[in-house]
């Protein structure tokens, strides 16, 4: 993998313009008045404000988290009355009162019927919605950091996203990009399985995947994508994961779809030495994000 590289970002693979540079007068009216260069390829400047939901958060660590980040306004913290008072949620109902976030008892009944997740442990918060991050911001050049980015291809397990977020947290990913349709967007199950780290992994949501990928391609990002039946392993991308890179995990069972399959300039797989053949995608993510991680921090000899 040694030696690789790629075209600078205003040129793609075969020496074309980059999307956005294309001369001459839009090719309908529709995208002269949207200003629209490709799918999923708007202007920020041009575009409505976005953003991710997740106005409500569920479980304690969600909610500390959430809180810590002073990301975004909260406007309440719901505790469940068997809990005021308790070690459990004191650092809660502290850094809530820091922050002038009014902190409500209410009965745990009521919070159950309310909470959206499985088990909110006594606490939920109504927050404003989180936003979107610029999928652009993350491609331009910058020569003391490679971009470091991770794509999921139609995942709708919200468990999954939650934990594969933590990992990218954890593993210091600059962003996630999710697909608009046929995934799974920020809920408070994705976030209470996250442990709070949607309040710090910059998130974007893109109209079409194949498309994102290509601009991240034209923008000098290689495209490394994880599959069963791959024939070479995570453990070969050596220098590779000293570049720019984007990870694309496929969706639970299905893998990656073929025109994400197609954007790829390499294809990975993790062995699998049991008689099991594959590992849940969230249990993919956190191994690929730290092996890249690994590579990232050994020094050069």
């Amino acid at each position: 993998m040694s030696g690789s590289s790629r075209k600078g970002p205003g040129q793609g693979r075969g020496g074309r313009a980059a999307a956005g540079r294309r001369s001459g007068p839009p090719r309908s009216r529709g995208a002269g008045r949207t200003g629209r260069t490709r799918q999923g390829d708007e202007p920020p400047e041009r575009r409505r404000e976005k953003h991710l939901g997740g106005e409500q958060i569920e479980g304690r660590q969600a909610v500390r988290e959430l809180l810590l980040a002073q990301r975004r306004k909260v406007h309440e913290v719901w505790i469940s009355g068997e809990l005021e008072g308790t070690d459990a949620v004191d650092d809660i109902v502290a850094i809530a009162n820091a922050n002038r976030v009014p902190v409500i008892k209410v009965a745990r009944k009521k919070l159950e019927q309310t909470a959206r997740s499985e088990a909110p442990q006594g606490v939920l918060a109504l927050a404003a919605p989180l936003p979107e991050a610029d999928l652009t911001k993350y491609l331009r050049r910058d020569p003391k950091h490679a971009p470091f980015l991770v794509a999921v291809d139609g995942v709708t397990d919200p468990g999954n996203l939650g934990a594969i977020i933590r990992s990218c947290d954890g593993a210091g990913a600059d962003l996630v990009v999710v697909p608009r349709h046929r995934a799974v967007h920020v809920t408070p199950t994705v976030a209470k399985a996250s442990a709070g780290a949607v309040e710090h992994m910059p998130i974007a949501v893109v109209s079409g995947l194949p498309a994102a990928l290509q601009r991240m391609k034209d923008a000098g990002i290689w495209i490394v994508g994880l599959d069963d039946a791959a024939e070479r392993t995570l453990f070969e991308i050596g220098d590779l994961a000293n570049e720019a890179v984007c990870v694309v995990l496929g969706a639970e069972g299905a893998g990656l779809s073929r025109l994400v399959r197609e954007r790829c300039d390499l294809i990975v797989s993790i062995p699998m030495l049991g008689r099991v053949s594959s590992l849940n995608v969230s249990a993919a993510a956190a191994l690929t994000t730290y092996e890249i991680r690994r590579h990232r921090d050994t020094p050069a000899r």
